[in-house]
């Protein structure tokens, strides 16, 4: 069942990653992020009043605040790289911070199976061949550092959210949007802008922050109930999705070896479906 759920989160965040990349090409990247994550926290908010006036124990609250921090400036990267580079391989970069998450799972103590760990090698070879061609020094090198960064962010945030999820997943969401809610108010204040956001942008915010926020949701909840080196590897799959509209949308053109590499990410996670059970 975790895997069947960490897999709708790739799905979510692939369909959320590529609507945020088109809109950043015309509206900035922090104000993507910083107006899309506050229509999550009014979201969560009514979430949290609405099942429980009190907040669970443990420290979650330091963990959201940790996904907060590295998610927001993931995001900002992530779509930055996406407005200026081939989403179709700039998504497979940033997906390789999902090398965090599982490390550190393996170091305190997890132990997956020998089928899920060919799995989880075959995901990430695939990943790599996806993303081969734009490392070849034929096209600008900013997009490929925005996504390294970003998916370095992405693996500190996805590690935070499977250790807030371990206490309470609202909680975590919620506490997750609540510190970047208040990261970018504070900037906006300094800066006095607010991103030149309009009227009209205000459907896709809403689209970004509220699948976005489903797809961290779902994530909690896979690795809440799996390893997390399995359910990061899952929900780090988003570059198919991204890749795939991009092509189907945009037109974007595919090299063989990447089409090779969404073949093989695929065959990965039927791996790690059946080595986890």
């Amino acid at each position: 069942m975790f895997s069947l759920l960490a897999l709708a989160s790739s799905l979510v965040w692939g369909t959320s990653d590529f609507l945020a990349g088109v809109k950043a090409k015309s509206l900035a990247a922090a104000a993507i992020v910083g107006w899309s994550q506050a229509v999550a926290l009014v979201v969560m908010t009514i979430a949290v009043l609405l099942r429980s006036p009190h907040f669970a124990d443990g420290p979650w609250w330091v963990w959201s605040g940790v996904a907060g921090m590295s998610g927001s400036s993931a995001l900002i990267c992530f779509y930055a790289a996406l407005s200026t580079g081939s989403m179709g391989v700039v998504a497979p970069i940033a997906s390789l911070g999902v090398l965090v998450p599982v490390t550190l799972g393996v170091l305190e103590g997890e132990q997956p199976g020998s089928v899920t760990w060919l799995g989880i090698l075959v995901a990430i070879i695939g990943v790599l061949l996806a993303s081969g061609p734009e490392l070849d020094g034929s096209v600008s090198r900013r997009p490929v550092a925005l996504a390294v960064a970003a998916g370095t962010g992405f693996g500190v945030t996805l590690y935070s959210v499977d250790r807030g999820s371990g206490y309470s997943v609202i909680n975590t969401m919620w506490g997750m949007r609540l510190t970047s809610v208040i990261l970018f108010a504070c900037a906006a204040l300094v800066l006095r802008k607010t991103g030149g956001v309009g009227r009209g942008d205000a459907p896709m915010l809403v689209v970004i922050g509220l699948a976005d926020l489903l797809a961290n949701v779902l994530y909690g909840l896979a690795s809440s109930r799996g390893l997390v080196s399995v359910a990061s590897v899952l929900g780090s799959l988003y570059p198919v999705v991204t890749s795939a509209l991009a092509y189907v949308v945009l037109h974007e053109r595919l090299r063989r070896v990447q089409v090779v590499g969404a073949a093989t990410t695929v065959a990965g996670v039927v791996l790690i479906a059946a080595g986890s059970g």
